[in-house]
Order: structure tokens, then sequence, then C-alpha cells
């Protein structure tokens, strides 16, 4: 089989502009790792897509590279390469639909996708649509409305645009003024929501997903810096819980929600004392899936290649907490 990767950030997303260095470390964090486990399976032949400024931090590479220079239009060649291969692997964000973008192209040109369909992606990176899929359903959801309907200060709230990856752009609102200030910087964009700021532990799960069917592989913890009343998140746990049971019923339920969702995504939460709560659905690779080897002893990206013929065999030969360092500068 041959697999094309693409990272976003790492791959040529970024070629005609300065490298986000944060987001770049992640990228790779996210890309190194699905390397490492494909070129443990035999029979693939795998492409990977590197911004030519990125070629040194992945020597020596054990997959083909294509390299993207500032010349190239990053989805004419991302395309072009689809094309040659059996299957594509896209690992990018919801923003600016470009997650859905590269997802449509490989399902346009009839390759096998592994990731979730494009569909799927659409309604996971409109935080508003998915808030009224999850609560329509009855899933545990953090309230969410659309900023511009919000007359007054509500309370302490967080407002984040409606397609974010993350936490960037993303504030804290502490009282009125901040509200006011707010109002008068975002009001008319359209694409933001506000949420109340809720007190309790920042949970995620990583989940592979087929058809509708869900198996949880661990629960993590995210833990966060706040910064000029942003969220920046720091460093995860992996597997910070060795018993995922509590949460199986609500990974079933997602998946019912949403049947397109396949292979790894990732699942954030806000756990109160008396429930946890859904707050973003992630249909990508997420920072934890650098961890999940060593954690489970595991080769996700082999699972997530089982499900092309079948149901997963997942055999633990670990239970132990990773950390993954993000660190934002």
């Amino acid at each position: 089989m041959k697999i094309l990767v693409f990272e976003y950030i790492s791959g040529g997303g970024f070629n005609r502009e300065k490298l986000p260095a944060s987001l770049v470390r992640e990228g790779l964090m996210m890309l190194k790792a699905l390397l490492d486990g494909l070129d443990e399976i035999p029979g693939l032949d795998v492409t990977v897509m590197l911004d030519a400024r990125l070629w040194d931090e992945l020597a020596p590479p054990t997959a083909e590279i294509a390299v993207i220079s500032p010349q190239d239009d990053c989805f004419e060649r991302f395309e072009q390469l689809v094309e040659r291969h059996d299957a594509v692997w896209p690992i990018a964000p919801e923003f600016d639909a470009i997650l859905f973008t590269l997802s449509q192209t490989v399902e346009r040109l009839g390759k096998t996708l592994l990731a979730s369909a494009s569909e799927a992606v659409r309604l996971a990176a409109d935080k508003y649509a998915t808030y009224h899929c999850l609560a329509s359903r009855q899933i545990p959801t953090v309230a969410t409305r659309l900023f511009d309907e919000c007359a007054g200060f509500p309370g302490e709230s967080i407002v984040k645009p409606i397609d974010g990856a993350g936490c960037g752009d993303s504030y804290l609102l502490r009282d009125a003024d901040g509200f006011e200030r707010a109002a008068g910087r975002l009001r008319g964009e359209g694409h933001y929501i506000i949420q109340p700021h809720m007190q309790g532990e920042k949970t995620s799960l990583s989940c592979l997903f087929k058809n509708g069917q869900a198996w949880l592989l661990s629960v993590n913890l995210q833990q966060f810096d706040i910064v000029d009343n942003q969220y920046r998140l720091s460093a995860i746990r992996v597997n910070h819980r060795f018993d995922p049971s509590p949460y199986r019923d609500l990974v079933a339920q997602i998946a019912s929600a949403v049947p397109g969702l396949w292979g790894y995504a990732g699942i954030d939460l806000i756990e109160t004392p008396g429930q946890a709560l859904v707050l973003e659905i992630n249909p990508r690779l997420t920072s934890s899936f650098a961890g999940l080897n060593s954690a489970l002893g595991v080769n996700v990206a082999a699972l997530v290649l089982q499900l092309l013929h079948g149901d997963p065999v997942i055999r633990r030969g670990a239970n132990q907490t990773v950390t993954v360092q993000i660190g934002h500068p």
C-alpha cells in the first residue's frame, strides 16, 4: 500500500510565510510518532510532505520525502501526490476548512482516507453545530451560544472561534469590562462562540472510530497555563487514568451521533464533580497521539489500518502514564 502522509504545519501549509514555532513543534511530534508507527508495518510505501526549511528535522527519514518549497502551491502538490497513492493520512487544523478541504480532495479522487469523512470533519470543525448535534442526543456538553447573540456579560466565560483548533484566539472573559472589550473587537465577525468558564479537570479521550463504533484507547489529562487571559496547553499526561471504563458509554454515544468519524480522533472534556461534559471533537491526530505507543505499548497506526479490514485488535503491552510536553514560549 502506498500511503501519503501530510501534516499541514510541517508539510508545506506555511511554505509562503513564517513558520509558527510552537505549532511546528506539535506537528513534527505527531508526524514523527505516526511515521515511527508506519515504519513498523511491513508492506507499506510511505511518502511524507515536508516544508523545505524542515529537512533536517526529519533526518534520517524512513519515508520518501516530497519537499514543498515556497514556489509550490501546497494544495496543488497535495492533489498531485494523492493521485499517486492508494491511501492518504491528513493531519491538519480545522480552521479555514483546511482539514475539510484535504479530506474532500481525497474522497473526490477516490483514494482511501485514513481519517474521518469530510462531512464529519465539517461538523466537528463547527463548535456551534457540534454543540447542537450533541445536545439534541442528550450527550452532556458545554452550553454554547453565538457571541454575536450574547447581549451582555453572562458571567465568567470563554470566547473562541467557531472553527478554532487548540487555544489560539480564545479568551477568558472575567468581568463586564472584559466582555465589552471583546465585543468591540469581535462583534459582527460572525464566527465566535461563547461558553461558560467551568472549573474542573480538563481531560481528553484518545479513540478509534468506525461507522458508528468506537474503541477508547486512553484517558488523558491536559495541563494548561493561563497567560494574558488565554489558555495555553503546556503538557498532556497520556493514559492519566488506567481504567477508562467510566467513559466508554460517552464515547459510544459520540460515535452514534457522528457516524462519519473514522480512525483516530480526540475528544476534549471538562470534568466537574457531577459529570464529564464534551467541549469539542478533534477528527484527526492530537498531541496525545505522540505518547500512546509508550503509554499503552500499542502501535496505533497499525490499529487504524486494521480498521480497513475489520475491528482493531487492541493488545496492550504496557499501562503507564507518559507526559507529552507541549510548552508554548
